[in-house]
């Protein structure tokens, strides 16, 4: 089989790696581009949100690549992304193409289902020669996330504007290339090692703010712009609330969203949304309380262009701004959305956050938090 899948932040690195560790040929997804997303909007429904899109273009990029099966996962509650799946089966068969696609719901709301399906991904290889290609595949996700936190504190604090940029790309090359677990392993520590040597002042003091919202346009920086290296440009220490194995572990598997002060992230957001409306709407809610009560100075939520789910959460967090005193910026993203408009009111957001800062500063009201990467 030549597989393909979505193009979502890293992942593809160790997804890649995985297929072919199963014995089948890759069919890379390319970043998505401008040609990418005009492809996606156009035989997409008008009013489906921007993953949709993206992800309709992508396939398309990756069939005309001679992918004959994508892989993919679909969702669960009452959340369109879970019939986006079948929807773009549906669309690209019209347009000819001839392929297999398999969606992958979260194991813990069809365990057989998704035995099934993997059985099929695994062809002759034995389970336990899977569970140690998954294994693999699993420390590499943790050693991209790790990689990309350490970015995270280091960019706001570089001496030389893009120089974090440029080494991190050095390490995820360094981090593509392991192919053993013990590679793997050595992989990270240098990559780790790489970014803290970036020329950087340690002492600098720096904004820090919460990137929320819905996991594909979060995760994938040509969806929001690269919104993260802006901020992180602008002095801005970003801590995104959703990483692709904290994401798995505590949604797709085992339902055990982490605990902060004594409460998950769901029944942070009780009090606001007590029921889960689908999306990660519940969840931006959540974790923009648990940003406030870490003395965060602002909170960007991220949302497609129709996602309902955020579209809620959205009316609930000018009320969660006052009750809990953090600022909050909302982007709505779609095809229209352009680098000059998000830069202009990211730059608008950050000479707010500091003036804000500094008031607090000059009333005795501000508290500096320790990064967790200085802890």
């Amino acid at each position: 089989m030549k597989i393909s899948f979505p193009h979502m932040g890293t992942s593809p690195i160790a997804f890649k790696m995985l297929v072919r560790d199963l014995g089948h040929e890759v069919v890379v997804p390319p970043r998505p581009s401008t040609r990418t997303l005009s492809l996606g909007t156009e035989y997409a429904p008008e009013f489906a949100c921007l993953p949709l899109k993206i992800l309709l273009g992508t396939y398309l990029e990756v069939l005309e690549q001679g992918a004959d099966t994508i892989v993919t996962t679909g969702g669960v509650g009452p959340c369109r992304a879970g019939l986006y799946a079948e929807l773009q089966k549906k669309i690209l068969e019209d347009l000819g193409y001839e392929f297999k696609m398999v969606v992958l719901e979260p194991p813990r709301w069809g365990y057989l289902d998704f035995l099934r399906k993997l059985r099929f991904l695994k062809g002759d290889r034995s389970w336990s020669e899977l569970w140690r290609v998954i294994k693999k595949a699993w420390s590499k996700v943790k050693a991209l996330d790790d990689t990309e936190k350490a970015l995270h504190w280091v960019r706001p604090r570089e001496l030389e504007q893009g120089s974090s940029t440029r080494t991190y790309q050095r390490a995820l090359k360094l981090l593509d290339d392991a192919c053993t677990e013990e590679e793997i392993k050595q992989a990270r520590l240098e990559a780790l090692r790489m970014m803290k040597s970036v020329p950087m002042d340690p002492d600098r003091e720096v904004l820090k703010v919460g990137i929320v919202g819905e996991i594909y346009v979060v995760l994938e920086p040509a969806s929001n712009l690269d919104l993260e290296r802006m901020l992180g440009e602008m002095g801005v220490e970003v801590n995104r609330s959703i990483f692709l194995t904290g994401w798995t572990r505590d949604n797709a598997v085992l339902d055990s969203a982490r605990v902060k002060h004594g409460v998950t992230v769901k029944k942070a957001a009780a009090p606001y949304m007590p029921e889960m409306i689908g999306g990660h709407g519940q969840d931006s809610v959540g974790h923009t309380i648990l940003y406030a009560q870490d003395g965060f100075d602002g909170v960007v939520q991220l949302a497609p262009f129709t996602c309902i789910p955020e579209i809620v959460a959205r009316s609930l967090m000018p009320q969660v701004s006052r009750d809990y005193d953090i600022p909050v910026l909302t982007f709505f993203l779609d095809e229209q959305t352009g680098e000059a408009g998000v830069r202009t009111r990211l730059e608008a957001f950050v000479d707010l956050l500091w003036r804000r800062r500094r008031k607090r500063a000059g009333a005795g009201l501000y508290k500096p938090v320790a990064s967790p990467a200085a802890r």
